[in-house]
């Protein structure tokens, strides 16, 4: 298949796929009247409020399309982007963060911006969001367990956070702390990770265009389960590269020390590029199944390297990225 590409290697956008609001409310006052009609509803109606909470509309974000930065991909729907999450402070199976996360306050809520910067600042989740224009952009998600999603995102180039608090010469990685409270989050009160959960980028991956700090996705303000109400996504790493709901952004001079990578070293490097001849120590990275889309029968696609973000390579000249994994 031909596919045209803008000059900057990226896909061109292709018509969004989102589901109406209307439907959402459709779909979720139907499954309400349908739980609460039930002799025996218990079950049926937490399914059904799983539902409701996985599909209620949010506040929506005014974001303009940038189509230099989506993907041509079909987009994938908004309920299994919201219900099928690898979300581990909110327990370890995919369906659990939708059912657990609406325990997380979004409201009030701060980030610090610590370290080897000039300026450095605690900021408000409003003011943080009116820091610089929102766009959309419609990026790749590839997951390290060999699936993958694209998913309309809402935010602005990290870039530009970054470029207010002024770095000095000693920075040279960022590290992303996430919240961790276990009156909000059940899974924190497991051993699964040593919490909070902590993620990390080199200074020129977070100032590369593409890394996104988010707020929204779908035109809506970010659901719990997705990393509420802010998180970053880099779209030519494996997905656990994209800390959620962050409270803190330290600029250091060492490679931090990140969650997965200290959990179990030889599956989970610092760099994570997708790359689909670096296999998984348990499994084969050079394929993926695009939820929403493809059957568990169906074949599965080819791995892209970085994600099919071949603009991002210039970044690793010289890199042996299978040393660094």
């Amino acid at each position: 298949m031909l596919i045209k590409r803008s000059p900057n290697g990226l896909d061109l956008p292709y018509s969004s796929e989102i589901t109406p609001q209307a439907v959402y409310e459709e779909r979720r006052n139907f499954i309400k009247a349908m739980a609460l009609g039930a002799a025996a509803g218990g079950a049926l109606w937490e399914m059904a409020n799983r539902e409701a909470f996985a599909q209620t509309p949010a506040a929506k974000l005014a974001a303009k399309l940038n189509p230099a930065y989506s993907a041509l991909d079909k987009q994938t729907p908004f309920k299994d982007a919201s219900t099928y999450n690898n979300y581990y402070e909110f327990g370890t199976d995919k369906s659990e963060p939708a059912v657990n996360a609406h325990t997380l306050k979004t409201r009030p809520w701060t980030v610090s911006i610590e370290g080897e910067v000039n300026k450095p600042m605690t900021i408000d989740i409003d003011a943080l969001t009116k820091l610089a224009p929102l766009e959309e952009r419609a990026y790749r998600l590839r997951c390290v367990e060999g699936w993958s999603m694209v998913i309309p995102w809402v935010g602005y180039s990290l870039s530009n956070l970054i470029k207010k608090v002024e770095p000095n010469g000693n920075a040279k990685f960022i590290e992303f702390v996430t919240l961790a409270d276990p009156k909000q989050m059940p899974g924190v009160n497991s051993r699964v990770l040593n919490w909070p959960y902590v993620e990390g980028l080199r200074i020129d991956e977070a100032m590369h265009p593409l890394t996104l700090l988010t707020v929204g996705m779908y035109g809506q303000v970010l659901p719990n389960q997705n990393g509420a109400p802010v998180r970053i996504v880099v779209p030519w790493k494996y997905g656990f590269k994209s800390a959620k709901s962050i409270v803190k952004i330290r600029f250091v001079k060492d490679m931090p020390k990140t969650a997965w990578n200290i959990s179990a070293p030889s599956e989970y490097g610092f760099y994570s590029n997708v790359n689909p001849d670096v296999d998984h120590p348990r499994w084969s990275q050079a394929s993926e199944r695009r939820i929403g889309e493809d059957g568990f029968f169906q074949k599965k696609r080819k791995t892209l390297m970085f994600n099919g973000y071949s603009d991002v390579a210039s970044l690793y000249t010289g890199m042996d990225l299978k040393k660094n994994f």
